[in-house]
C-alpha cells in the first residue's frame, strides 16, 4: 500500500490529507487521487494536469512521475504555485 500525501493549495482546495493506494509507478497514484478528491469536493477544479503538474517526493526524496514505488512508500504531492511577485516589478 502507498501512502499519497497532499501539501500546499493542493490540501486546500482539495480538503483531502491523505490517499492510500496500490500503485508500481509514480504516475499510476493519480487517478485514484483524483478520485478520492472528487468523492470529497465533488465540483473541484482540480484536474488530471493539475496532479500531473505537482512536484513529486518519494519517501523525502525528488522524484519523477516514472519513479517506481514499493508498499510502505510515502509519495509527497506540492502543488506550484505561481509567483508571489507582482506583475509589473
Amino acid at each position: 500500500m502507498i501512502t499519497v500525501k497532499l501539501f500546499g493549495t493542493l490540501r486546500i482546495d482539495s480538503g483531502v490529507k491523505q490517499v492510500q493506494t496500490e500503485a508500481k509507478r509514480v504516475k499510476d497514484i493519480y487517478a485514484p487521487v483524483l478520485d478520492a478528491i472528487r468523492t470529497k469536493q465533488p465540483d473541484t477544479c482540480i484536474t488530471l494536469k493539475t496532479l500531473k503538474g505537482c512536484r513529486i517526493a518519494v519517501n523525502g526524496n525528488a522524484a519523477s512521475p516514472n519513479a517506481a514505488l514499493q508498499s510502505g512508500d510515502i509519495v509527497y504531492l506540492f502543488q506550484k504555485t505561481p509567483s508571489a511577485v507582482p506583475m509589473g516589478f
